[in-house]
């Protein structure tokens, strides 16, 4: 993240996104894979790095070869073409977008740290400084009900956050301001959707 200031002098904290570019891989459509969809290939890979199949997959696009390919849905797969480049050009600035990733995995946490309990005393002889605490029913229904906050895996799991506003565009440098913070860490992949005007 960074801070960037507009026209107008107000300073806005920005996360910058490496877009692209993003190249066709292959072309779905429902008549042939029962679905409409484009898969893209992004982060240019050395070949040895990839098997056989991979390799003589990404062949047919002939735009080298990608460490990471996603299928994206499209209501027109017609308007695509196997090895097209897509480009900034299809978002603007102050539009609107979905943005998901893999959020940053903490391994298994406690309450406080997972579910931002408070936490008991730390004085006069407490025992329960940073447990959950009692957790369990009376004799009716003597059970712990399902869905309560206890310790566990925190992160490391698909996250989407919407409604994001694009500040700037950088088309000769593939770059994207879009304002806030994202999931995921700094080198972590993640899905720009642009959101459907009504």
């Amino acid at each position: 993240m960074l801070g960037y200031f507009n026209s107008d002098g107000h300073h806005i904290p920005v996360t910058v996104v490496q877009t692209g570019p993003c190249v066709v891989t292959q072309v779905k459509t429902k008549s042939v894979d029962g679905y409409n969809a484009l898969q893209l290939g992004f982060d240019k890979q050395k070949e040895y790095r990839l098997n056989k199949p991979i390799l003589g997959h990404l062949k047919k696009a002939g735009k080298g070869f990608f460490s990471s390919i996603q299928e994206v849905s499209v209501d027109d797969p017609g308007q695509y073409t196997l090895g097209q480049i897509i480009q900034l050009d299809i978002f603007k600035v102050g539009e609107r977008v979905d943005i998901t990733g893999t959020s940053k995995g903490r391994g298994f946490s406690g309450v406080i740290k997972r579910h931002g309990f408070h936490g008991g005393k730390k004085t006069h002889g407490s025992k329960s400084h940073r447990i959950p605490g009692s957790i369990g029913c009376s004799a009716w229904p003597g059970k712990v009900i399902k869905g309560k906050k206890l310790p566990g895996q925190y992160g490391g799991t698909r996250e989407t956050v919407k409604n994001l506003e694009i500040i700037d565009i950088r088309p000769d440098e593939n770059l994207v301001f879009i304002k806030g913070a994202l999931p995921g860490y700094k080198s972590g992949l993640l899905a720009i959707k642009k959101r459907k005007t009504l």
